[in-house]
């Protein structure tokens, strides 16, 4: 699958040579980049099933009617990888267009968490220094990266 990305009105567009419905709805998704002191971050794989199974992406998922970004991230982070957020603070948005689904991104930073790592969907996990050595890359998840270095400079 091809991931080119363009930029347009702020909204990054994944795969724009893909036909979209125009009747989407917007998707709102909360994100954790788990860091450790060693600036390295957790990078997980879409599992099988999903759109863009195998993509190394950072964890996270839908809100739920109701809930918020800090609640959602909680969540998703002990439903998908087994641990509790102890302490997240948000940190950038971004909205991508795929062809499935038009989606806001709300990345927070996750610099503290109880349990261990279990991945509950049978997808795979890497601690990441930059730059990254795994791919493919979810188009979502590269803004991050950038985000990152820039931080480090």
């Amino acid at each position: 699958m091809n991931s080119l990305i363009t930029e347009s009105d702020s909204v990054r567009v994944a795969d724009a040579h893909l036909e979209r419905n125009a009747n989407r709805q917007l998707v709102h998704v909360a994100v954790g980049i788990l860091t450790q002191p060693d600036l390295s971050f957790l990078l997980t794989t879409r599992p099988e099933g999903k759109v863009y199974a195998g993509y190394w992406e950072f964890p996270g998922g839908k809100l739920e009617s109701q809930e918020t970004i800090e609640e959602a991230l909680s969540r998703e982070l002990q439903e998908e990888i087994g641990i509790v957020v102890v302490q997240s603070q948000r940190w950038k948005t971004q909205k991508m267009d795929y062809p499935h689904a038009l989606v806001q991104l709300y990345f927070c930073k996750v610099t503290q968490w109880t349990g261990s790592l279990q991945m509950k969907e049978s997808q795979q996990s890497r601690w990441q220094q930059l730059p990254v050595d795994v791919a493919p890359i979810l188009p979502g998840a590269l803004p991050v990266l950038d985000w990152l270095a820039q931080e480090r400079k």
